[in-house]
C-alpha cells in the first residue's frame, strides 16, 4: 500500500521499466540524494521516459525512519518528489523479498519483470553531496542500457547506505 492509499503490484507495470528505491528520510545517504535535488530530477527524467519508480520506506515502526501515510505524502510535497508513489512497507515485506540493505539501495526492473540492475546508486559511497561531482550513476546508466535494448553492463554492485530499520 502507498502513502497515496492505493495499492500497487509489481505485475501491474509488466510491459514497463520500474525502479524501486529504498527510502529512510533521516538517512545522511538519502539526503546527499534529496538535498541537493538530484534525486527528485532522476525520478523526474525517468518518469518522463514511461519508466515506473516507486519509492519503499521499509522502517519499522518505532524505529530510525518510520513514516505513516500522513507523514510521507508531507515529505512527498515537502521534498518535491517526481515518484511514480511511495509504498509503505512498515512490515519490511517488499525489503525482504528483494533483500533490501540500504538506503538506499536500488534495483531496475525490466520490461519482462527482471532485474537488470541491483546495488548502489552510484560509485561514490559517501554521504557528501560534493561527492555527486563527477559520480557514476548506475541508476541511470542501467535506465539507458534498457532504453537503447542493450544489455546492462553493470548489473550489480554492493549497495552503501544506511540498513533498512526491519
Amino acid at each position: 500500500k502507498a502513502a497515496d492509499g492505493k495499492e500497487y503490484k509489481l505485475s501491474q507495470f509488466k510491459g514497463k521499466t520500474v525502479v524501486l528505491e529504498w527510502f529512510n528520510n533521516d538517512c545522511p545517504y538519502v539526503r546527499k540524494y534529496y538535498d541537493a535535488g538530484e534525486m527528485q530530477k532522476l525520478q523526474k527524467e525517468a518518469t518522463g521516459k514511461g519508466v515506473v519508480w516507486l519509492t519503499v520506506a521499509s522502517s519499522a515502526k518505532g524505529k530510525e525512519g518510520f513514516v505513516d501515510a500522513e507523514a510521507m505524502k508531507k515529505i512527498q510535497t515537502d521534498r518535491g518528489m517526481g515518484n511514480t508513489a511511495t509504498l509503505l512497507d512498515s512490515a519490511g515485506e517488499i525489503a525482504k523479498k528483494y533483500e533490501a540493505k540500504t538506503t538506499p539501495h536500488m534495483f531496475v526492473v525490466d520490461k519482462a519483470g527482471l532485474v537488470a540492475y541491483q546495488g548502489a546508486i552510484d560509485d561514490r559511497p559517501s554521504a557528501s553531496a560534493k561527492s555527486l561531482v563527477g559520480a557514476q550513476n548506475y541508476v541511470m546508466a542501467a535506465l539507458a542500457s534498457l532504453e537503447k535494448g542493450q544489455p546492462v553492463k553493470t548489473a550489480s554492485t554492493t549497495p552503501y547506505g544506511c540498513s533498512v530499520k526491519y
